[in-house]
């Protein structure tokens, strides 16, 4: 065989191979950020309008995240905040208005004593989406109806749709050391890989 033809084939050979290992690093890239992310996931492909500029953007929200060293809370500080989100529900009743006021506020709360920082509202969306998925789109959803509330556009169907939105977000929150240390075993595994 000639030597050139020959080197032409191993130049095939590993170009092939390579593209198929970056493709493969990017097919594993995608699931691992799209089981982390779930629907925040979608949320930022569509805004960036292309898989690599969204998958680089939740990949910098994780690295960011991790450098915060969030932290559960103590059980102390998780019954402190649990009394007052109880005041919080009860004061729906009377002054629905006030109530979501005092839900946001507490959520801010709750979420500084994790060590998340309260810069920007986006920026706290965003860092929240990284451990808290699930419920990161409740948090869009009940600032909004605090700011039509405050532009005196919000129902009391919708202060009450935003009040369960907040519940969902604090009870997410109100994670406890002890509570993380009970979990079962193979939960505590899933969540180290996904913070990797």
């Amino acid at each position: 065989m000639d030597p050139k033809v020959m080197w032409t084939i191993v130049a095939i050979v590993i170009v092939a191979a390579a593209a198929g290992g970056w493709y493969l690093w990017r097919k594993r890239r995608t699931e691992q950020l799209r089981s982390r992310f779930r629907q925040e996931y979608d949320r930022t492909l569509q805004q960036a309008g292309d898989v690599s500029k969204a998958e680089a953007s939740l990949q910098a929200r994780a690295k960011r995240v991790e450098k915060l060293h969030i932290r559960p809370l103590s059980a102390p500080d998780a019954a402190r905040f649990s009394s007052a989100w109880q005041r919080v529900r009860a004061q729906f009743v009377d002054d629905p208005r006030g109530s979501i006021t005092e839900a946001d506020k507490l959520v801010g709360e709750v979420m500084t004593a994790r060590g998340y920082p309260l810069g920007d509202f986006d920026q706290r969306v965003e860092n929240i989406s990284v451990d808290h998925p699930d419920v990161v789109m409740n948090y869009r959803a009940a600032r909004d109806i605090a700011v039509q509330h405050s532009q005196g556009r919000a129902s009391t169907e919708d202060l009450r749709q935003a009040m369960m939105h907040y519940r969902a977000l604090f009870h997410d929150l109100l994670e406890t050391a002890e509570a993380r240390e009970t979990r079962p075993e193979a939960t505590r595994e899933e969540e180290t890989r996904g913070q990797r």
